[in-house]
């Protein structure tokens, strides 16, 4: 079961690849409100229309002053192929040895047989790193309310 409304947002520093090189990227984000969504496998259907879609519409979460990053138990190099591929514009974050997966309690057991991922969640922590929204999706073909995502930013804004 995901981590409740109210808990403070586990505090980690993952990698993420793009043309310049490996970097770190410490989660949430100090200062400022940040959406993590955790998908379970970078080239799979549903989880491109999900960061597909998220890229389309992310001047709606920068207006709403937030930091949108997209976690996922790939490889920081798959990712950034996926990324450059479907044109993806978030930031993707490996989360390889399921570091953040158990933190936020989200991990999703033997998806297709063929090992542990991260189930489809979507999190909403505020500057101040306590989480404010908080969803994981019945199934992994369920996309998260992604309306509620965006009513929650207004209210923090």
């Amino acid at each position: 079961m995901a981590l409740s409304i109210g808990s403070q947002g586990p505090s980690f520093t993952l990698k993420s690849k793009s043309a310049s090189g490996l970097a770190d990227v410490t989660l949430p984000v100090a200062g400022k409100n940040t959406v993590i969504l955790f998908f379970p496998l970078a080239f799979t259907g549903v989880c491109t229309q999900e960061l597909c879609d998220i890229t389309a519409g992310l001047s709606s979460y920068s207006d709403l002053n937030a930091d949108v990053i997209g976690i996922s138990v790939d490889s920081p190099f798959a990712q950034e192929a996926w990324a450059q591929k479907e044109k993806i514009g978030i930031t993707l974050v490996s989360d390889l040895n399921k570091e953040a997966t158990k933190a936020y309690d989200v991990q999703f057991p033997g998806l297709a047989g063929i090992g542990d991922t991260s189930a489809r969640a979507a999190f909403v922590v505020d500057k101040n790193g306590i989480i404010q929204y908080s969803e994981q999706t019945a199934t992994p073909k369920d996309l998260p309310d992604f309306n509620a995502v965006k009513a929650k930013l207004a209210e923090l804004a």
